[in-house]
């Protein structure tokens, strides 16, 4: 069995500077693609190196975008830049993002307006680029839906880190989007999220870490990693009813279907 880490950010310090020794495990435990999404621009330059430069078997996949948590001192002129590094990597970028909407920052920062449009922004470069959208939620599913069903995703995406009701997470499968599960499952106390995993169709998930963020229940204030894919994966395999291999098999499928091919 193969697997594909959806979401991680291999470039943030903590899992970059061990780079090499940790995609020789990745690749020792079947690991073999890593999405690698972009936070900010001050990371675009760095994170494209990183994916262009590996040697690895491992073979890693950058998207680029700005997440909600870093847009304090950003202008559309970042936006514009976003667009050119599109139009210029565009064989390499293979999605566009992270970007999304964050309750918590939009009510900390009072900046909700400002994530809706750079969100607004992102999804039609990734309609102008024909590429799928990384989302990025929390405390926002009304708002970030709402957007969505206003400028529909062309290539639809991934609801990254999803963690909502069935009703939530089929929604977003309606308007085209795959949704990434991660360690949320691992938490006992998220039963709506773990309910609507038992329930929501196969061939709509993929797995993520999100590390070095996200640990695992029990992991708490340890750096997570993308070797924590196979703990999701069997967490996940106690949640369906497929066989384990039916289910890794149609996962991967899922990446190739959205992504690679």
């Amino acid at each position: 069995m193969d697997f594909t880490d959806s979401h991680c950010h291999l470039d943030f310090s903590e899992l970059s500077n061990e780079l090499p020794q940790l995609l020789s495990q990745c690749l020792q435990a079947n690991i073999k693609q890593i999405i690698v999404p972009a936070v900010s621009p001050e990371k675009w330059p760095q994170l494209l190196e990183l994916c262009k430069n590996n040697t690895s078997n491992c073979q890693l996949y950058p998207c680029l975008g700005i997440h909600p948590w870093y847009l304090n001192g950003l202008t559309t002129a970042h936006l514009q830049e976003l667009e050119a590094n599109l139009a210029t990597h565009q064989k390499d970028i293979i999605a566009v993002g992270e970007t999304g909407i964050d309750g918590l920052i939009a009510k900390e920062q009072d900046n909700l307006s400002k994530q809706q449009a750079f969100f607004q922004c992102h999804i039609e470069l990734a309609n102008q680029f024909s590429k799928p959208l990384i989302v990025h939620h929390r405390r926002s599913h009304q708002q970030v839906i709402q957007q969505l069903k206003q400028t529909p995703a062309h290539q639809g995406g991934i609801i990254h880190a999803f963690s909502g009701s069935y009703q939530q997470g089929m929604t977003y499968i309606d308007m085209g989007f795959k949704l990434g599960i991660g360690g949320t499952i691992t938490y006992d106390r998220a039963e709506k999220t773990i309910k609507a995993v038992k329930r929501l169709p196969l061939d709509c998930l993929l797995l993520e870490t999100d590390a070095p963020a996200m640990p695992l229940s029990g992991q708490q204030g340890q750096i997570n990693t993308p070797l924590n894919l196979l703990k999701v994966f069997e967490q996940l395999c106690l949640l369906r009813n497929e066989d384990k291999e039916e289910i890794a098999a149609v996962i991967e499928n899922n990446i190739q279907q959205l992504f690679i091919a």
